[in-house]
C-alpha cells in the first residue's frame, strides 16, 4: 500500500506532488481567454466583487501589495489605481497568465509600480515581513495545501499587515445552491468548450469550487494560520465570499 499523500483535483484524487503541475496545465491552456471567460461565467459580476474587495481593503499610498495567483493583474491594477504611490507584485505559478497580464493596457501605465513574478503560493520567493497587504482572488482553492499558503501569507506580511481572500463559496439557501449547481455544471464547461476550446479545464474549475471549504471552515483555517480579527462577507448571496484577517 502506498504512503503517498493524495489531494483532490476537482473530483479526482491525485498524488499531492502532481496537483500543482495539473493546475499549471489548466491555467496555461486557458490564459488567453481567462478574462473573457470570467466576464461570461459571472455575467461580469466578478468585477463588482473585486471592487467590493478594494472598498473593504481601502488601499493607501505607500503600501506594498502582494497579489498571489494574481494572473492577469485584475486586483493589482485596481489596488494601484486607488492608491497612487503604492507598489504591487503579481505572483503566479503560471507564466502564460503573467504574460497575458503584461499585455493589458493598464500594465504599461502602471509599469513602474508593478512587478510580475513566477512563484508558488506554498513557498513564496520573498523575505519575511516584506508586504503590507496580501490578496488572493479565486486562487487559493487551486493550491495543493491551503494551510501552507495561509502560513506563507502570514510570513511575508509585516506586523499590522492585512490578508484578503476572494473565493467562491457556499450559498446558505439549499434551493438556490441547487439552481447554481445546475448552471455551473451544465453551462460553464460548455461555455469553456465554445470560447476557450477547453471543456475539461472548466469542468475542473467548477468541481474545485465544490471542494473548497465553506465560509466558517475557511475562516477557522485563517485563524489557525495566526491571523486575528478574521471576518468574512458574502458576495451575491454567498456565491463568493470575501475573507479578511490581520497579522497583529
Amino acid at each position: 500500500m502506498s504512503d503517498e499523500k493524495t489531494t483532490h483535483f476537482g473530483y479526482q484524487d491525485v498524488p499531492e506532488a502532481e496537483k500543482a503541475g495539473m493546475v499549471h496545465g489548466v491555467f496555461s491552456r486557458v490564459a488567453s481567454k481567462y478574462d473573457v471567460m470570467n466576464d461570461l461565467m459571472s455575467l461580469g459580476i466578478h468585477r463588482v466583487w473585486k471592487d467590493a474587495m478594494m472598498d473593504w481593503l481601502a488601499p493607501r499610498s505607500g503600501q506594498r501589495l502582494l497579489d498571489v495567483a494574481g494572473g492577469t493583474g485584475d486586483v493589482a491594477f485596481r489596488f494601484l489605481k486607488r492608491a497612487p504611490g503604492a507598489t504591487a507584485v503579481v505572483c503566479d505559478l503560471t507564466e502564460p497568465m503573467l504574460i497575458e497580464g503584461r499585455k493589458r493596457a493598464e500594465a504599461e501605465k502602471l509599469a513602474e509600480s508593478l512587478d510580475w513574478v513566477v512563484g508558488d503560493a506554498m513557498a513564496l520567493p520573498f523575505p519575511d515581513a516584506s508586504f503590507d497587504v496580501y490578496t488572493i482572488s479565486f486562487g487559493i482553492r487551486n493550491v495543493t495545501r491551503i494551510a501552507d499558503a495561509l502560513t506563507e501569507a502570514y510570513r511575508v506580511l509585516r506586523p499590522g499587515g492585512r490578508l484578503m481572500v476572494l473565493e467562491f463559496s457556499r450559498i446558505p439557501n439549499d434551493l438556490m445552491q441547487k439552481a447554481y449547481d445546475l448552471y455551473s455544471f451544465n453551462v460553464i464547461p460548455a461555455m469553456g468548450q465554445v470560447v476557450a476550446g477547453d471543456r475539461a479545464s472548466y469542468q475542473y474549475l467548477v468541481e474545485s469550487i465544490r471542494k473548497f471549504p465553506d465560509q466558517e471552515t475557511f475562516a477557522a483555517m485563517i485563524r489557525d494560520a495566526g491571523f486575528g480579527q478574521v471576518k468574512y462577507r458574502n458576495m451575491t448571496m454567498g456565491i463568493a465570499a470575501l475573507h479578511s484577517g490581520w497579522k497583529l
